[in-house]
């Protein structure tokens, strides 16, 4: 999430619990994590990663490891349900927040393939009303644009959340997670709408959301920033020129022949016993919601289809997989497509298909409300991690706590990679 919408979440999570009794007191209860020294064996890591269970603020998360074509290390700590007490395992559900707009990048890289598009095709070719800019009207936005957040499309920080997320019907809305989804940040009970109805509000002249706080006064290709809503238009160009829903041609084209199969974009497909339980903290859990514009945010998986996608993503960067589509296509995902100095400095040094390119890694992450992920490859394919936590990182409160937990596994990680 942007740095607005964080801002706005914490001042909306002060308040309400400043006046809900049931909730836990903002005290940091983290101590100090062991230095991640002479981590050589699998067992070394487990025991380091078991350790920040224990002295930091995190109720679960899963991770694997690749190293040499293989998953090296698939692990689960922590709870998926810390009421219930039910451990976080391999088959988990979660869901992996903006992470998923990797996922978005391959089934980019498959519908180019497949000749429906190029990156150079603009957009307005393959959707049916045109979406025009209204802060440059003669801008011409290609699928380029916005696979790499240059669009000029941009999030309004002020609707984003209410217009994009839900709580699923038949939840218990008597919680403090419940109540602040609700009275603070807006949410509201119901089904998930189309792709297609969620996209209208925001570019045709009569929906409730158009309006020029939608985009922002340059050419596309020369400013970046992120935006999900014109992740989530991305999916809508691919289910557009396919004509295919986009959730369908994901499973299809990515999901199945990675054998990833309990993961999905339909958030009404999940099996909610299996569903990992989101927290603000450990005392504040969420009730389960979903996001009408899914493709930016809301891949639903477990830790074991993850692996197999992190294990062919390591290979087709080095052109050893044929899996999803020829090599040529893999090589697409991670060649940089801006021209130096575009994406800011200190996040990223270039993009890919939305992987941003930092230093030798390729990297994405996410976070959404209780939900947290990371995975980054080497970009030689040698090795590569992900983690997957049902630990928030959005609140601006928890964004350090998050950046703490990060940064502890991959030291971790690293140490053991250093090793082997």
């Amino acid at each position: 999430m942007t740095t607005s919408i964080r801002i706005i979440l914490a001042t909306v999570l002060a308040l309400l619990l400043s006046v809900t009794t049931s909730c836990s007191n903002d005290d940091d209860n983290t101590v100090a994590q062991s230095t991640p020294n002479g981590i050589q064996t699998q067992d070394n890591l487990t025991a380091y990663l078991e350790e920040i269970i224990e002295t930091q603020e995190i109720p679960g998360f899963a991770l694997s490891i690749v190293n040499n074509d293989n998953v090296d290390y698939k692990t689960s700590f922590g709870f998926e349900d810390i009421e219930e007490q039910r451990d976080f395992n391999n088959q988990t559900v979660i869901n992996i927040a903006s992470l998923s707009k990797s996922f978005v990048g391959v089934a980019t890289a498959k519908a180019i393939e497949q000749g429906y598009f190029t990156l150079d095709t603009p957009i307005n070719e393959l959707l049916p009303v045109e979406i025009v800019n209204l802060e440059n009207p003669d801008a011409v936005i290609r699928v380029r644009h916005l696979v790499t957040h240059t669009s000029g499309i941009v999030d309004d920080q002020n609707t984003y959340l209410q217009a994009n997320y839900f709580i699923l019907p038949n939840q218990d809305m008597s919680t403090t997670g419940a109540t602040i989804l609700t009275n603070g940040l807006g949410l509201e009970v119901m089904n998930p709408v189309s792709l297609e109805e969620y996209l209208a509000e925001y570019f045709l002249e009569d929906g409730g959301l158009y309006g020029n706080s939608n985009f922002i006064d340059t050419e596309p290709g020369e400013v970046w920033s992120y935006s999900n809503v014109a992740t989530s238009l991305m999916g809508y160009v691919i289910e557009s020129a396919t004509e295919e829903d986009f959730a369908s041609y994901v499973k299809a084209h990515i999901l199945s022949p990675l054998q990833m199969n309990n993961s999905t974009f339909d958030v009404t497909e999940v099996n909610q016993q299996e569903w990992a339980i989101s927290y603000i903290d450990k005392n504040t859990p969420l009730p389960f919601y979903g996001n009408h514009g899914y493709p930016e945010g809301s891949i639903h998986t477990t830790n074991d289809d993850l692996a197999n996608y992190l294990l062919d993503m390591t290979k087709g960067i080095k052109g050893q997989s044929n899996t999803l589509f020829g090599t040529a296509f893999y090589e697409l995902l991670f060649t940089p497509q801006l021209d130096a100095g575009i994406v800011p400095n200190g996040f990223a040094e270039n993009h890919g298909l939305y992987w941003y390119k930092k230093g030798n890694l390729w990297v994405h992450g996410g976070n959404s409300l209780g939900v947290s992920s990371h995975m980054e490859i080497k970009a030689d394919g040698s090795s590569g991690f992900f983690v997957i936590a049902n630990m928030d990182g959005t609140f601006t409160q928890n964004e350090g706590k998050w950046n703490t937990v990060l940064q502890l596994i991959k030291d971790g990680i690293e140490e053991y990679l250093q090793n082997n």
